[in-house]
């Protein structure tokens, strides 16, 4: 297949047929939605009822299971079973840190497995969720960086991370009990996960548009962040067809520097990326755009790196977010000391910009992006290699 363009090669360069059977309706927007149940002789008269039915028990009751859908006659629910399914992703390992955090590793269609981290905090519950199976930006400080992409998620499988998080922590509303009646457990979402989000734009978009719907998931679109390396070209669709707010995974203060960390860079430098943000369509001082900045050892952490970023980022509302290094076995960098980070946030503070350190999370269960697939993988080729051996394979 030729890539339309070079914005999305690497979605092109990746397509893959899932597997045949009924319909999945996790990811459907509402007009696919309306369409599949018009193909499988909904009466079009009824169509706007049904999609709003369905719709509600999916996203907003969590409910798998035809024959629960009581508002519906039993009939229809019998025609539905016949032609469509509701599933999510499989988890196949689950591990819970010492400080709350849970990491899932996650199987989606084709065998492929992607992680996805669910961070409890005082005011909020975050859920990282991943874009793409391994990723093609090859950033040196990220694990993910080390994998090889395979695919793109489809929207329904980036949604259905969301209803499977929502599905351990039990943050669905429980049989008569309406929406708002207990605190959300999954109150945020970033997607920060495995992958580029803007590499896989209308997958993410669609995934965000249920994830936002007032009938459904109904996360505030200001409690949705995406996270970017820095596709330029895709940042003004970025604010125009989802609304969410942005993040940029920026790291260092020279194109030197950053050619080296986020090799994105070498394609659209930090001036051209720092021209995008500025003309972003929703910028203001009550949506500013947080600027990501992994602190890593003697090479991005010094006093003229905090001014010159403090230069940089200047007329842009943002707030900085300091990210100490989550080592990985083998990684090429350390984790700046915790004295040189707290100084590096001070010289921003005092420049007038929010500056917080990111409290390291989930360090005892691998939640660095990409370790806990990494360390899968190692385990079962190890497991084969102890078969091939005895010779049992």
């Amino acid at each position: 297949m030729k890539p339309s363009s070079p914005i999305t090669q690497d979605v092109l360069t990746v397509p893959r047929r899932l597997p045949d059977g009924p319909t999945n309706l996790v990811g459907l927007t509402r007009d696919a939605l309306a369409q599949a149940l018009a193909a499988v002789g909904t009466p079009e008269r009824q169509l706007r009822m049904r999609v709003a039915q369905i719709w509600q028990w999916i996203y907003q009751k969590g409910v798998r299971d035809f024959d629960a859908m009581t508002n519906l006659a039993k009939d229809y629910r019998r025609l539905l079973a016949e032609n469509f399914v509701i599933e999510v992703p499989e988890v196949v390992s689950r591990h819970v840190s010492a400080d709350g955090t849970r990491k899932y590793l996650v199987r989606i269609a084709g065998g492929h497995e992607v992680e996805t981290v669910y961070i409890p905090e005082e005011d909020r519950g975050t859920l990282c969720i991943s874009s793409q199976v391994g990723c093609t930006l090859t950033c040196s400080f990220c694990h993910t960086g080390t994998q090889k992409l395979v695919r793109n998620l489809t929207a329904g499988e980036i949604v259905g991370q969301i209803m499977l998080a929502r599905d351990d922590l039990d943050d669905w509303p429980r049989p008569g009990e309406g929406m708002g009646e207990r605190p959300r457990l999954v109150s945020n979402i970033v997607l920060m996960g495995m992958g580029e989000p803007l590499y896989n734009f209308e997958n993410v978009r669609d995934a965000m548009k249920i994830a936002m719907d007032g009938e459904g998931i109904s996360l505030s679109r200001r409690r949705i962040t995406l996270s970017t390396s820095g596709v330029v070209p895709m940042i003004a669709r970025t604010a125009e067809e989802i609304g969410c707010m942005l993040a940029v995974s920026f790291h260092a203060t020279t194109d030197e520097v950053r050619d080296r960390l986020v090799p994105i860079n070498r394609k659209w430098n930090i001036a051209t990326l720092l021209e995008a943000l500025r003309a972003y369509p929703r910028l203001s001082n009550s949506e500013r755009i947080t600027f990501e900045y992994v602190m890593l050892k003697d090479v991005n952490d010094t006093d003229e790196d905090a001014r010159r970023l403090i230069q940089l980022i200047r007329g842009i509302p943002a707030k900085i977010n300091l990210i100490p290094f989550n080592e990985w076995p083998g990684a090429p960098y350390q984790r700046s000391d915790w004295d040189r980070i707290e100084r590096f946030a001070d010289i921003i503070y005092k420049a007038g910009y929010a500056a917080p350190i990111r409290t390291p999370r989930g360090e005892d269960i691998m939640a660095a992006c990409g370790q806990l697939k990494s360390a899968t993988e190692r385990a079962r080729r190890s497991k084969a290699e102890v078969m091939r051996e005895a010779g049992l394979d």
